[in-house]
């Protein structure tokens, strides 16, 4: 007997071998029959709760499978200086610090994020000085929309300990004025080192932007997320662990870990919350850039982690976006595979923005996963078509490359980089136009449900979870989604006027656009 059923509904299993269902039963979190609407009266009983769908589409919760919860909560709490508050030039941003600071006590921390310079009138990162003008007592930490880059002022380089003679992090980038060699403020990937150095936000702030974020995603059907910082360690875990106890954060959480937490997971205990199809941790992160120059960490270094990795029996998630890093990932992993061979790791190369058909083929040949993110295309595909020169262009965010040449590629957002809307990344995907309208590498388009699977199928077995989620079957977790319409039958530029009308999570109604 079942405790909820979505009946004379559109249901889109993602099953293979079950087509055509117009009924979905659920008991005890899991599913227990997809089947025809004329076994509702054999399945339900006096307190079965019934909803009549009126052909609405059941899909499997959506998944996103590079999300970063902590910098999301946080972000919900800072100054929002995007072109959605109405932010387009410095003089712009500095009106909105300088007003933000008057509600502050002289001394405490501005932070303020979602500014690009592309979106900027002036084309550059805003400088120290120009900071300095907006709020003068007060330190100022404004971070880039990549979150990548941060731009601090003078008080805050001060209370960081970066001088001129402050040498460079491994791996980040001191930007500095020729020919002096003062520190402009603009950092790059220095996230680490500013972790360590600047005071988090209040616990009660805090908590309130993990509410926010955890409200976003259930109102956007996302049922479970790959939380993907390069800072998760143990601090992190306890605070999932307390979040989850408390029903704080109900979408379902696969949290990797970063170096750090690697290198000291056997000092730690990461098994303290009981239900694991709520919180477990699955992976290592790994990022892989160039911002000074040269790929760092280099190839052997690179090489060394991954076999560590491999060999501890854990997933590989390396971050990688140019054509050069995802190469050097390739190296790393095949090397890792050609020490101890494993025919299932499903390491992870995350990104892969620029990726050439033959890369394409490597990836596949040694089973490797993508986990990319379709919405960039929509939110910043003006900007490539503007920066982004011949043929790399042709090559970016390349999905249709990827799936034809047999890569398993699941979805995500890279949140708080963009929202975290899974539609419109479906959108994206599906037509590759941007949010103006304009299109970027039609030949890289695929079809609804090859996008669909992205945030489905691919997420689940991205983190080995197929056997529990992914698609609408039979003693699979009850995670499901409910949409105004059907996006496998809807034309492209139909797709991003879909919403979502409720969303169920381990059997439970959690969010419903109707209350």
């Amino acid at each position: 007997m079942a405790d909820l059923i979505l009946y004379n509904a559109n249901i889109i299993t993602l099953d293979s071998n079950i087509k055509n269902a117009q009924l979905v039963a659920i008991g005890d979190g899991r599913i227990q029959a997809v089947t025809g609407k004329e076994a509702l009266k054999d399945l339900k009983h006096r307190d079965t709760r019934v909803i009549d769908c009126c052909g609405k589409t059941v899909l499997p919760g959506f998944c996103d499978t590079h999300f970063h919860l902590h910098s999301s909560a946080a972000k919900s709490m800072t100054l929002d200086v995007s072109p959605k508050a109405n932010v387009y030039s410095i003089s712009d941003l500095q009106d909105r610090i300088g007003a933000n600071s008057k509600k502050l006590a002289s001394g405490a921390w501005i932070r303020a994020s979602g500014y690009h310079e592309f979106n900027l009138a002036e084309g550059r990162h805003p400088t120290r000085w120009d900071l300095d003008k907006a709020a003068p007592k007060h330190p100022v930490k404004l971070t880039h929309q990549s979150r990548h880059a941060h731009v601090l002022n003078s008080l805050a380089l001060v209370r960081v300990g970066i001088s001129i003679s402050t040498p460079d992090p491994p791996g980040g980038l001191i930007d500095r004025s020729t020919p002096t060699g003062e520190p402009t403020g603009i950092l790059f990937e220095m996230n680490d080192f500013l972790s360590k150095r600047i005071e988090p936000l209040e616990e009660r702030e805090f908590n309130r932007g993990v509410e926010l974020v955890n409200q976003e995603l259930l109102s956007q059907g996302i049922t479970a997320i790959h939380d993907a910082s390069s800072q998760n360690g143990i601090k992190q875990w306890m605070s999932l662990c307390s979040w989850k106890e408390k029903d704080k954060f109900l979408p379902r959480v696969n949290m990797m870990l970063g170096l750090n937490g690697f290198n000291n997971r056997e000092q730690n205990d990461f098994f303290c919350f009981g239900n694991k199809d709520q919180l477990r941790f699955s992976g290592v992160k790994i990022i892989l850039d160039e911002t000074t120059g040269q790929l760092y960490p280099p190839q052997m270094e690179l090489n060394n982690l991954v076999l560590e990795i491999h060999k501890a029996g854990l997933q590989v998630a390396i971050h990688a976006i140019e054509k050069t890093a995802v190469e050097s990932a390739c190296i790393a992993i095949e090397h890792a595979l050609k020490k101890v061979p494993k025919s299932h790791h499903r390491h992870r190369v995350e990104h892969c923005s620029v990726c050439s058909p033959s890369l394409a083929k490597r990836l596949a040949l040694s089973g490797i996963l993508v986990v990319t993110q379709p919405a960039f295309i929509y939110h910043n595909g003006d900007r490539y078509l503007e920066t982004v020169s011949n043929p790399e262009i042709q090559h970016l965010y390349p999905i249709g490359t990827l799936i034809k040449n047999g890569v398993s590629v699941a979805g995500s957002s890279d949140s708080p980089i963009v929202p975290p809307n899974p539609l419109t990344a479906i959108y994206a995907a599906v037509s590759r136009k941007t949010k103006t309208g304009n299109t970027v590498s039609t030949k890289e388009r695929i079809d609804p449900m090859a996008a669909l699977r992205m945030y489905t199928t691919a997420a689940a077995k991205a983190t080995f979870d197929e056997a529990k989620r992914g698609s609408i079957t039979v003693g699979k977790l009850a995670d499901l989604v409910v949409l105004n319409g059907d996006p496998a039958k809807l034309a492209p530029a139909e797709l991003k006027d879909l919403t979502v009308q409720m969303t169920i999570l381990d059997g439970n109604i959690v969010w419903n656009k109707e209350v």
